[in-house]
């Protein structure tokens, strides 16, 4: 079970706010680093999202204290990171918010399943599932696992 993942955009508090309007979710601050957010999704598991400012580098600390943050103004727009999240919300629902944003979604086959490519700021991918592409998504790795055991 993935709780929470981190991702690094320009705008944190605009992507936070957007990303709370799709999720129907919460937002808070996150103070360890400063002009960072959470976006609490609002399920059972504590799904959340962590926004941080573009540049931002986590490294641990020296001693026995919590991680240290950083910023590297060099640091690229664009990560490998992204992930794969279910939503409650519709193709239809999903575009008009990447319209309302100038931001690019896009349909795409990721094999027996489809998902949303949603480029949050055009630099940062979360792959968005609808109802029934989890449906489809969980078939399909379900069937993947049996195959490779």
């Amino acid at each position: 079970m993935i709780h929470h993942y981190s991702i690094s955009v320009q705008d944190t508090k605009n992507v936070s706010e957007v990303l709370a309007e799709l999720f129907g979710g919460t937002i808070t601050r996150f103070g360890p680093n400063p002009n960072s957010y959470i976006v609490w999704l609002g399920d059972e598991y504590g799904s959340a999202i962590e926004l941080h400012p573009a540049g931002t580098e986590m490294y641990p600390d020296a001693g026995e204290n919590q991680a240290n943050f950083r910023h590297d103004p060099s640091q690229s727009n664009f990560s490998a990171t992204h992930a794969a999240i279910s939503i409650n919300r519709t193709r239809e629902a999903i575009y008009k918010v990447a319209k309302t944003q100038g931001w690019k979604a896009l349909d795409l086959s990721r094999g027996g399943f489809n998902v949303i490519e949603f480029w949050i700021e055009n630099s940062v991918m979360i792959e968005f599932l609808t109802p029934d592409m989890t449906n489809d998504y969980l078939s399909a790795t379900k069937d993947y696992i049996k195959s490779t055991s």
